[in-house]
């Protein structure tokens, strides 16, 4: 019977959980935002780590804007010092580079969604009458 999880999605659950607290508790740059891990995926030899983060904020954010930029520019910079955090956190022979990126996942699902509203509507597809509330009939 095979696992649910391999070992790489479990040492990568641990290092978003890890990193995610290292983050909010520790780096103290006025230029990072309000950053969510999104996903971690790691390599098969424990090289690297990618790592998928999104930003809060009022507008739509896209890789090019320059908070993004700015965000990630520090997240970048303090890789060295949470990789180092991360190895006295886990129990690996090898902690993986930390390779930051942003996550567009989110605008693209917003995307997605605005185009079936256009095409489908608001209204639900299924109506359900008030007469056929679903219990028997006397």
């Amino acid at each position: 019977m095979p696992r649910e999880f391999s070992r790489l999605d479990r040492i990568g659950d641990q290092i978003q959980r890890e990193l995610s607290q290292l983050i909010m508790r520790e780096i103290k740059d006025p230029r990072l935002g309000m950053v969510t891990i999104n996903a971690v995926r790691v390599s098969k030899d424990l090289g690297y780590a990618d790592i998928y983060v999104s930003m809060l904020s009022t507008e739509e954010l896209s890789e090019d804007s320059p908070e993004v930029q700015e965000s990630l520019k520090v997240l970048r910079n303090a890789s060295g010092f949470l990789r180092g955090q991360l190895g006295r956190a886990m129990k690996l022979r090898v902690i993986p580079q930390l390779r930051f990126h942003f996550d567009t996942l989110q605008g693209q699902s917003r995307h997605i969604d605005s185009l079936i509203n256009k095409a489908v509507g608001k209204e639900p597809v299924v109506r359900q009458d008030d007469s056929d509330d679903g219990e028997p009939k006397a």
